[in-house]
């Protein structure tokens, strides 16, 4: 039961923070995150309706070369509630290293607006991103092993047009594109290979990034932004729970961590 109860924590602290990547990763892969935020707007609600993230990784506007992001969490979300420096992941997934091109969002069509002393929602209208989707310039060359961060940052305030004087409104979505390379890990060992742990890295702020060691005892996670943490070793009897701290990780490469002895 322990088990368990700590492998669905993992799961959750993963998802809410940042990538999970661990030697299973494909050679000369890149993993590559989508999160979203917000320029504050003089509104109660913006909500958008993201149905879909894909990547184009040519320079030609083929279909062919869209590749839809594999973890997408699609939905309603209020523009708002990411803004003064929050963000929400919308989607991520493991890429071949390579260029990309342009980032496409596909918009449905829940997309409403509240404005302020409003109870009561108004439809938003998007003419061009219910069919064949939003898109935006990146041009960024991806490196093997290492986690991009792509920022979508929606001007709400800019990407809400009236309709003249009917009391209808447009969404004509203003984002600026941010791409961050994060190439900062850590790699290590744990013994015996057969405790199997699952892994947290863990900032002084207690944002968590999640892995697992695998069946020869190595563990690989990258994605990790540079600071100071400490990293706990999860595992059922008769091995041992560890946790090693001021574990310091740069930007630009993968911090060995000494061998761990869960026994």
């Amino acid at each position: 039961m322990r088990k368990r109860f700590f492998f669905a924590m993992l799961w959750t602290a993963a998802i809410g923070f940042a990538s999970c990547s661990d030697e299973s990763d494909p050679a000369g892969s890149a993993h590559m995150e989508v999160r979203l935020t917000d320029a504050p707007g003089d509104y109660e609600e913006v909500n958008v309706d993201i149905r879909s993230v894909q990547i184009l990784r040519e320079a030609t506007d083929d279909d062919n070369g869209w590749i839809t992001l594999d973890h997408i969490s699609p939905g309603v979300y209020n523009l708002l509630d990411f803004a003064n420096g929050r963000d929400t992941l919308l989607a991520s997934s493991t890429l071949p290293a390579g260029r990309i091109s342009q980032i496409r969002l596909v918009l449905g069509n829940n997309n409403s607006l509240k404005l302020k002393g409003e109870t009561t929602a108004r439809p938003l209208t998007t003419p061009s991103g219910q069919t064949s989707g939003l898109k935006l310039q990146i041009n960024a060359d991806l490196k093997s092993d290492v986690t991009y961060v792509l920022l979508l940052d929606f001007d709400a305030a800019k990407s809400i047009v009236p309709r003249g004087n009917s009391g209808q409104y447009n969404l004509k979505p203003v984002i600026r594109t941010i791409t961050q390379a994060v190439a900062g890990g850590i790699r290590g060992t744990v013994t015996p290979a057969e405790a199997k742990p699952g892994i947290l890295v863990i900032s002084a702020a207690n944002d968590t990034i999640g892995g697992f060691a695998d069946e020869t005892g190595n563990y690989l996670i990258k994605g990790v932004p540079a600071g100071t943490y400490k990293v706990q070793f999860s595992t059922v009897a008769p091995f041992q729970n560890k946790e090693i701290t001021n574990v310091v990780v740069t930007n630009d490469q993968i911090t060995q961590v000494p061998a761990v002895d869960l026994d």
